[in-house]
């Protein structure tokens, strides 16, 4: 089975992102932020971990930024206000797949 490129989740608490990144990223893999303290336990899970902090004005870090999933998500958002106006919960992740294609 496929996983979806993108997923809804319930909230943004640790306990919710966490097991996602685990279950998707590979070991050791290099994950850039923003400054939330959800991901403030990625390196003592080996991951490399890279902050862009905004709060700071800064936007790239090396080679490193958040623009792509920032753009991800407007574009997905201003898509569900211009076309479809609204979404359910029920159906939200379908049309998250649609945009992630």
């Amino acid at each position: 089975m496929r996983l979806p490129a993108a997923l809804v989740t319930k909230d943004t608490k640790r306990a919710t992102v966490m097991p996602i990144i685990e279950t998707r990223v590979l070991d050791k893999g290099l994950i850039y932020s923003d400054e939330n303290t959800v991901y403030d336990s990625l390196e003592r899970k080996g991951y490399e971990h890279k902050r862009v902090n905004h709060s700071q004005q800064v936007d790239v870090v090396g080679n490193g930024h958040t623009n792509t999933i920032e753009g991800f998500w407007s574009l997905m958002k201003n898509g569900i206000r211009g076309v479809y106006h609204a979404v359910s919960d029920r159906h939200l992740q379908g049309y998250v797949d649609e945009y992630a294609v």
